[in-house]
């Protein structure tokens, strides 16, 4: 609960028009016409005016204070945060050499007459490598690889598993090169004897070798249908991919190995033939943010004094790499740190503090000491030398949370490449704090100094170091959670798809889970352990049977009523107060009828019923009035089903 604020001064413009008047009786009895027209009174009421003004500022200073003290506190706003997606350059044609991608480069969604463009700048060079088909080989054991290069060669096809696939069934497929971060289009002949697989579903997954391990590529097309027929294959290969050797063979190597099918999904019962391979590199993909990267600004010259302090040109975003401030000393450039403050700093430690929000550059202070002498917290850079900021980033907001497929426009030409596009939706952007939100958590500050004890404590550390998570719940032993230690359930910022979502977009980055991890680990009680993950997501399928209203028309209704639902079980903004839907809050199947009855096109909720789903596999449970969820479950809508009359 807040403190009450003192009022220092409660009267208002007419209270200070009636004691004027009360004066004016008391000291010129003679004025009698107090009426609104005459002059004098306009210039009472014109003075009370402006005195009610001063009294408003007046009162503004308890205001002016706490934040003040805020500062003192080292309470800072939370800066903006820039959202980011893996952007792909598509090639005209293949190319026989290297087509680089620089860093810096920016793409861009589709300009409106209502809506600006939202660009997007990649972070990194990208190789787009080019490849070739080099080897084949089956490996049915699990240790032993057949090579079938040659068969091949002769023309002859090959088997490409077993008689009858099982689970963990290899077909590898050589690359003259490695290709990291590229995306490769293999094109085979190949046919299946027999009852085959879901050609939309197979249970076959592709992977690519990094030298730590197999790890999975992204199929943006199976043209195949599982190496079911002549076709296709759009795979991105992982950053990591390396050339390694493979049955005495070195290539760059991927690899389409047998799973498990879906529940109720056929399995492989006769073993594709493979009769041809080819492979050539289309693309390849880079790291965007919606921000703009600035290098080697100027930020000032010193003036050899401490406590210095520079303004940027521009407020700057956080970004996975530390900010690198550089002094001109000599012929050369001197690295600076950036730390979080100054108290652990010596007098001959380059550190400076990055305030984000006001895009302030700040040196190290000097202070006298009880016994008179003077210290230096931080090294003074020479006078007269130059102070230069290597790169960062600018922009960012939860604007920069576009739909996949949205960036589609290149800002300048590439040679060679012909377009541009996000297949995922881009995530963690977040607008910046305001002062109001920093008066809040200024209390919660204060009492953790740093330090996790309780629930609380883990929740406010997280948010400070991860500004662009949505949401944060740390859930104590005897919640679900052993003795000793504290789960730290995360969830990430999404962009809104009319409501809808992916459940992969719910995970949150590796990148987001280890820093949070790292901060944690800083501030935990020695012997608490500490484990940083997503919630566990209980899936929901509702189905529901509405009449509408006479003049409604019943296709708009039906598109309202699925945003509406989508929108209320929706784990970031959905819930009773849009906010997201609580933690462990069960789903009553009334409350569907609540928000069905309540679009202004029904008349009717003729049925509900509600089922629990699997998120993963989209399998749907027996229907229900109340689905329960454990305290540190969220509900993801999958695939809710209206029928509207009419419709």
């Amino acid at each position: 609960m807040a403190l009450p604020v003192p009022n220092l001064d409660d009267r208002r413009f007419q209270d200070l028009v009636d004691d004027a008047k009360r004066l004016v009786q008391q000291r010129c009895p003679e004025w009698t016409d107090h009426n609104v027209s005459d002059p004098g009174v306009t210039l009472i009421e014109a003075f009370a005016f402006m005195t009610d003004q001063l009294l408003y500022r007046l009162n503004r200073v308890p205001d002016r204070n706490y934040v003040k003290f805020l500062e003192l506190i080292g309470v800072r706003l939370f800066p903006p945060t820039a959202a980011r997606s893996p952007i792909t350059f598509y090639l005209t044609a293949p190319r026989p050499e290297p087509v680089r991608i620089a860093a810096g480069t920016q793409a861009a969604t589709v300009r409106t007459e209502s809506d600006e463009a939202i660009v997007f700048t990649t972070l990194d060079d990208l190789a787009i490598v080019p490849c070739s088909f080099a080897r084949a080989a089956s490996l049915l054991d699990g240790k032993t690889a057949l090579d079938r290069t040659d068969a091949l060669a002769r023309e002859k096809s090959f088997e490409a598993f077993e008689p009858v696939p099982k689970p963990g069934d290899v077909l590898l497929v050589g690359l003259s090169d490695a290709v990291p971060s590229c995306l490769v289009s293999l094109r085979l002949r190949c046919t299946i004897e027999g009852v085959g697989v879901d050609p939309d579903r197979p249970p076959l997954v592709w992977e690519a070798w990094t030298g730590e391990g197999w790890t999975a590529c992204e199929v943006e097309r199976d043209g195949t249908g599982g190496l079911n027929r002549d076709g296709e294959i759009l795979l991105h290969v992982p950053r990591g991919h390396v050339a390694s050797i493979v049955g005495k063979e070195r290539a760059g190597w991927l690899r389409a190995r047998v799973v498990e099918p879906a529940r109720d999904l056929p399995a492989y019962s006769a073993t594709p033939k493979i009769h041809g391979i080819t492979a050539v590199t289309v693309g390849g993909t880079a790291d965007g943010v919606n921000a703009d990267v600035l290098t080697d600004e100027i930020v000032g010259t010193s003036a050899g004094v401490p406590g210095e302090r520079f303004a940027l040109r521009h407020s700057v975003v956080p970004g996975d790499r530390p900010t690198v401030l550089r002094s001109s000393e000599g012929e050369g450039w001197v690295e600076w740190q950036e730390v979080a403050d100054f108290a652990s700093s010596g007098p001959t430690d380059r550190h400076f503090l990055l305030d984000p929000v006001s895009g302030e550059v700040a040196l190290g202070p000097g202070l006298r000491l009880e016994d008179g002498s003077f210290r230096n917290y931080g090294a003074v850079p020479p006078k007269g030398a130059r102070l230069r900021l290597d790169a960062y980033l600018t922009g960012g907001g939860r604007r920069g949370n576009v739909a996949a497929g949205a960036i589609s426009v290149l800002k300048s030409s590439i040679p060679f490449v012909g377009r541009v596009a996000n297949r995922r939706a881009a995530t963690g952007g977040v607008d910046g704090e305001d002062i109001e939100n920093a008066k809040l958590r200024g209390p919660i500050s204060l009492r953790t100094r740093g330090r996790a004890v309780t629930t609380e404590d883990y929740e406010q550390i997280v948010r400070e170091a991860a500004p662009e998570i949505a949401r944060v719940r740390a859930v104590a032993a005897g919640e679900g959670t052993d003795a000793g230690s504290v789960r730290v359930l995360v969830v990430p910022s999404v962009g809104d798809e009319a409501g809808r979502l992916r459940f992969e977009q719910l995970v949150p980055p590796d990148e987001t889970l280890a820093r949070i991890a790292a901060r944690l680990d800083e501030c935990r009680v020695v012997g608490a352990r500490v484990l940083v993950e997503p919630p566990a997501y209980r899936g929901i399928t509702i189905v529901a049977r509405l009449r509408p209203r006479s003049r409604a028309n019943p296709t708009r209704l039906q598109a309202d009523a699925m945003a509406a639902l989508y929108g209320y079980f929706h784990p970031i903004r959905g819930g009773p107060d849009g906010t997201g839907w609580p933690f462990g809050r069960p789903v009553q199947v009334g409350e569907v009828y609540a928000v069905l009855q309540a679009l202004p096109g029904t008349e009717m909720v003729e049925d509900v019923r509600l089922f629990g789903a699997d998120p993963i596999t989209g399998q749907r449970g027996q229907a229900t009035p109340r689905l329960e969820l454990e305290p540190s479950a969220l509900v993801f809508s999958y695939e809710h089903q209206l029928l509207v009359e009419g419709a």
